[in-house]
């Protein structure tokens, strides 16, 4: 039974996605709707919420007591000593992301119900949102590197699809393909990872190689961290790090619900599980380990200063994804596994929920997405300010919402573990300030003070459909008890169990433990509350600031100094395209184009089929079609070959 279970969890949003495309496909043909968007909603939503349901059912009834379940439906491939199976499982960390990528998809489909009303491409969306959630959970369930590699990739085609959804816009179509071309950067280094594993290893399942580095790992020092590394390398690219970050803004090109999906279920939290899928490999690299924590802690801090300044309402968000994501990769750094998955979790609500509340302003905007020109809305739109808010408490982290709980133990780990750095940490604090000064300079900027659009807007102003404001209530309650099932023992002085904790503890502790410093309680209660202060100075600033506000934002282009800096994003982008992309450009079209293509390869074969016709004419010359001619060419001919046999011989 456990078998058929995980496989129809699997195929169900695929098969979502295949009625729908082919829906897609004949409606395209025909030039007629053989059914519309409400269908094809309906549709997807149901084969991911059915999914959801089961997968509640798998985790808290068929695994009741048990380490793992399995299905393995068929033998994929045999080459030599390799050997992969199609084997998805469901261990304790599995389950955990099956359950928030399930979930948060459903919600965010039904959203979508809502959000993508009145698009022709309805059914194409919907066809490729349940191909998203079918591929990553190829990712989350594979049970080798091959198998978790094909949902690692077909996450990022589906981030291509949907991030240049609206493709005839040639800025939209560019965002994908650049969230495509870097990701393959990123993929390449976990191909050589996964190349360096099996040929020392012998084996790409994933149990095989943890254990192997836990036991007997004859790899050489060097050689684990550079395996180690490379796997990194693909995580940055997938999950938004330094240097691969910068894909990840651009990808709010997508419909909103896309970047909700993308930024809290899907594709971007799948380097932070990967890292902690091969724990056994990492805590084998300490080298590795160091680099993991040291880019999550410069990139959580590196791209909440961008958001400071950014006045699309999207794209703050997007860099603090990014950011929370280097929170994610410093708890993982510092050997925090469970804490890394806790605020995955913990993140993948409130963020969904700030993304879709953003959606919901963006719709009753008429698409505007610049802060400057909205202010007041929260007398328009009350429920979509409430949730938006609870969300905004909840990544800031104050106590008691989700965030509080998951972000408080990244930094105390980051502090005390032998993995940690208090440089890091220290580093962590900062932009754990950042973060809350740029989200409520978000709120009030977007729903408190003056009206600052135009009349015309205002007039349009109001509250969107229960289809999405009821995934926003479903989203804001679990933004702020989310949390609750990761309390820690020192805050509930022993009352209440870690649930979070003692659930996964097992699964991502087997490989061994990392060492936490000894401190005493109080100074464990002193940094929460430093932690806890620091949120409070963040929001008294940006409460001060832009509270109030009845003036527009002066224009980004007479920024200067540091304003001007973080407003075009440390100049990365341009940085990549003079340094990068123009010399790649420059070497394909002259090298490689003009010279290596067009006069070496095409040269040899067009020169080829010259020479011939040369030699063609030249023969013409023989074929005359005079027979006493061909008579004493082969007089001629006899006559040299009876005097070189004659010599010869």
């Amino acid at each position: 039974m456990e078998n058929s279970l995980i496989l129809i969890i699997v195929l169900l949003p695929l098969a979502g996605a295949l009625l729908n495309g082919i829906v897609a496909a004949a409606n395209a043909y025909r030039k007629k709707e053989i059914w519309g968007e409400k269908i094809s909603g309906i549709l997807a939503f149901s084969t991911v919420a059915l999914s959801f349901i089961l997968s509640m059912y798998a985790v808290f009834v068929k695994m009741a007591g048990a380490e793992a379940i399995a299905c393995t439906p068929y033998q994929w491939m045999t080459a030599g000593g390799l050997n992969v199976n199609i084997t998805f499982m469901i261990d304790h960390l599995s389950a955990v992301m099956l359950l928030v990528v399930t979930g948060v998809s459903a919600v965010i489909h039904f959203y979508s119900i809502g959000y993508i009303h009145g698009d022709k491409s309805s059914v194409r969306y919907f066809t490729y949102l349940n191909l998203f959630v079918f591929a990553m959970l190829l990712l989350i369930l594979g049970d080798s590197m091959p198998v978790m590699f094909v949902g690692w990739e077909g996450v990022g085609l589906c981030s291509y699809l949907l991030i240049g959804f609206w493709y005839k816009e040639d800025e939209k179509a560019a965002a994908g393909k650049k969230a495509f071309i870097v990701n393959r950067i990123g993929d390449f280094g976990f191909l050589l990872g996964m190349f360096l594993i099996f040929a020392n290893v012998g084996s790409l399942a994933i149990a095989d190689v943890n254990e192997y580095f836990h036991q007997h790992n004859s790899m050489t020092f060097f050689w684990t961290n550079v395996a180690a590394i490379c796997l990194f390398i693909g995580a940055t690219g997938k999950s938004a790090q330094i240097p691969l970050y910068v894909w990840l803004p651009d990808a709010m090109a997508g419909p909103t619900p896309v970047s909700a999906l993308i930024h809290a279920a899907t594709m971007v939290t799948a380097g932070v599980y990967m890292v902690c899928r091969f724990h056994g490999v990492y805590l084998a690299a300490p080298v590795a380990m160091q680099v993991v924590l040291w880019v999550g802690g410069l990139t959580a801090l590196f791209s909440a200063t961008i958001a400071l300044y950014q006045n699309d309402i999207k794209k703050v968000l997007a860099y603090s994804t990014v950011s929370q994501l280097g929170f994610m990769f410093m708890a993982a750094g510092a050997g925090a596994f469970v804490i890394a998955i806790f605020h995955l979790m913990t993140h993948a609500f409130f963020k969904a929920c700030l993304f879709l509340g953003s959606g919901s302003v963006i719709h009753a905007m008429g698409g505007e997405q610049d802060i400057r020109y909205m202010g007041g809305l929260k007398k328009f739109m009350p429920a979509t300010f409430l949730t938006f808010t609870l969300a905004t408490l909840a990544i800031a982290g104050f106590p008691p919402f989700a965030g509080f709980f998951s972000k408080d133990e990244i930094l105390w780990n980051v502090f005390a573990s032998g993995h940690g750095n208090k440089i890091v940490w220290l580093i962590g604090m900062v932009a754990a300030l950042c973060t809350a000064f740029y989200m409520f300079r978000l709120v009030y900027l977007t729903f408190f003070g003056s009206f600052r659009g135009s009349r015309q807007q205002e007039h349009h102003l109001h509250e969107s459909p229960k289809t999405m404001t009821v995934p926003l209530m479903i989203l804001a309650a679990l933004s702020v008890v989310g949390g609750w099932i990761g309390i820690p023992k020192l805050l509930s002085f022993g009352a209440i169990p870690n649930y979070f904790h003692d659930y996964l503890e097992p699964t991502l502790s087997k490989y061994g433990h990392v060492h936490i410093d000894h401190y005493s309680h109080a100074t464990e209660y002193a940094l929460m509350a430093l932690s806890v202060a620091i949120a409070f100075a963040g929001w008294l600033l940006a409460r001060m600031l832009f509270r109030e506000l009845k003036y527009r934002l002066p224009d980004p282009a007479t920024y200067t100094g540091i304003s001007r800096l973080l407003w075009n994003k440390y100049f990365i982008d341009e940085i990549y395209m003079k340094f990068i992309v123009n010399p790649i450009k420059y070497l394909s079209t002259n090298i490689f184009l003009n010279i290596a293509d067009k006069k070496i390869i095409d040269g040899a074969a067009n020169g080829s089929a010259s020479g011939w016709k040369w030699v063609a004419v030249l023969l013409s010359f023989f074929q005359s079609g005079n027979i006493q001619a061909y008579g004493f060419y082969m007089l001629f001919g006899a006559t040299i070959a009876f005097i070189f046999a004659l010599f010869l011989f």
